[in-house]
């Protein structure tokens, strides 16, 4: 078998490795062998061959990583099942291009500093969550969410333990390089080593430090309502009052003896403006029990003429409810093609996969107060938005006691995509210092404390409820202020470093060549 073959190889099973190290797998260990694998693959083999390891070793890691989008492709977009699977290879085929990208700098710029394997995939990664409004999933920082350096996201973010993931595996690499091919070389394996451990000495010391704390005192008893609607049947109209009857005896059950209960994305499927009478029973039921109600709504301004993927909050004894509330969050970052249709003009005639219900919403605004909710503050993020750590971190305000995120994860039924879904949701609540309170249709609902840990769960696929009395936090943590510029300064430094660094080394050479004529 020809040598390229091999490295061909290598890369495809390496890629589809690093899935593993994400949920609901949770090895996250194999999030450091994907990546040794990559560099391997681009260090090791001749140019062309290495980007083209590239591109297999990102097709393998994002057919695999993503395959669940072709649920909703197949089975609610009407599209033929090999058609779905041919569209996430297409995507993938797309996202491979930033490893390659990553494998071209590495190989033009003959990098072999350890310190600059992750900054050039931080810029990669970077694009990647940029570029045709981002797609940021399947950071490889997610993975650390559970192992001994989840500490450091409360420093630098998902990214920054991004840095630090792709940031060990070139340190091993090299201490590997050194061992087995450069003896001479041993002593470069061992300032590595020193570096792995003094790396791993600075997650142990930020282990130990407690940026936020719980404030008991505020706590709020709050119920998250799971209706468990097939997305088949959630926009039928013959279902919609099934789907009423369902939310209206969970809410009942609950009245009075919670402070909040809580719906799911678009939980009744059919516009707000539609089912007024509705909305205020519940209102009135609401405001009189003393039990908050925030529903996820499809909402329609109708002065603007704007439809909205929509919360909104009844019984708050402040801001009484009305379609115009200010007491309300509008999606602001919406999923091309299951909310909007890029060029839609062209694209829509074309067939079912882009005429996806409910797929015409209009984005709100990029920044929006929290909620208003008990006397508390939430800050809302619907669905695809809690992955967009920068877009939450910058809806925090000083007031902000929760965070809370509604979804509908229906769409991609019993495949991996939610457990990924909800894997960064518990980022979100370790990097900010906030608890999160995540309410599904059909799962996975839960409550989520400051440090990422899950602390109540209700099960998939089960109409329910769950009650947890959640406490909120004060105190910021460093990504909360900062962001991620921390990251971006320290990725401009070592580029600095290294330029000057090679610099030095050009003019000793020229002054040497000089001397010897």
């Amino acid at each position: 078998m020809k040598k390229h073959i091999w490295v061909y190889l290598i890369a495809i099973i390496s890629g589809a490795m690093g899935v593993f190290a994400f949920s609901p797998f949770d090895y996250w260990g194999f999030a450091y062998i994907a990546l040794l694998g990559l560099i391997f693959v681009v260090k090791t083999a001749e140019k062309r061959t290495a980007l083209w390891g590239a591109f297999w070793w990102g097709l393998a890691f994002f057919t695999f990583g993503v395959n669940w989008l072709h649920v909703s492709i197949h089975h609610f977009g009407g599209t033929p099942l090999v058609v779905s699977y041919l569209l996430v290879v297409i995507l993938s085929a797309y996202l491979a291009l930033y490893p390659v990208l990553f494998a071209y700098l590495v190989r033009r710029f003959q990098v072999n500093s350890v310190a600059i394997y992750p900054v050039i995939w931080t810029f990669t990664e970077f694009l990647r969550g940029w570029i045709f409004t981002g797609f940021p999933w399947l950071q490889f920082g997610y993975s650390q969410i559970d192992s001994p350096f989840a500490h450091l996201a409360p420093l630098f973010g998902v990214t920054g333990v991004t840095f630090f993931v792709m940031w060990v595996s070139a340190i091993i690499f090299s201490i590997i390089t050194a061992l087995l091919h450069r003896p001479r070389k041993l002593n470069v394996a061992l300032i590595n080593v020193v570096l792995l451990v003094v790396v791993s000495s600075l997650s142990a010391y930020t282990s130990q430090i407690n940026y936020v704390k719980q404030v008991k005192e505020k706590g709020l008893k709050v119920t998250l309502a799971q209706g468990n609607v097939e997305q088949n049947l959630k926009w039928d109209p013959d279902y919609l009052y099934k789907t009423l009857d369902i939310y209206h005896k969970l809410i009942a059950r609950h009245l009075g003896k919670t402070d909040v209960i809580i719906l799911p994305e678009s939980a009744l499927p059919v516009l707000e403006n539609r089912i007024q009478p509705f909305f205020k029973g519940l209102q009135e039921l609401a405001y009189q029990s003393g039990t908050e109600v925030i529903v996820g709504t499809v909402y329609q301004d109708e002065i603007q003429d704007k439809l909205f993927n929509s919360i909104v909050t009844l019984g708050n004894k402040t801001q009484s409810y009305s379609l115009d509330t200010a007491n309300r969050y509008n999606k602001h970052h919406l999923v091309p093609f299951g909310e909007y249709v890029p060029l839609e003009m062209i694209l829509r005639p074309l067939g079912n996969v882009f005429n996806l219900p409910m797929s015409a919403f209009q984005a709100g605004d990029e920044v929006q107060s929290p909620l208003q909710v008990k006397n508390q503050h939430f800050t809302a993020a619907i669905c695809y938005e809690i992955i967009l750590g920068e877009q939450l971190r910058q809806n925090m305000q000083k007031e902000t006691d929760f965070i809370l995120t509604v979804s509908n994860d229906a769409w991609f039924g019993d495949s991996i995509g939610p457990w990924q879904h909800l894997q960064m949701a518990r980022m979100r609540a370790l990097e900010l210092g906030k608890p999160v309170i995540r309410a599904t249709n059909t799962g996975i609902s839960v409550f989520i404390d400051e440090q990422g840990k899950i602390v109540a769960q209700a099960p998939q696929f089960v109409e329910t409820t769950l009650t947890y009395h959640i406490s909120p936090t004060e105190g910021k943590t460093p990504y909360s202020v900062l962001g991620n510029l921390p990251i971006y300064a320290l990725s401009l430094l070592l580029l600095l470093m290294r330029g000057f660094n090679v610099l030095i080394r050009r003019r000793l050479q020229a002054n040497i060549d000089l001397s010897t004529n």
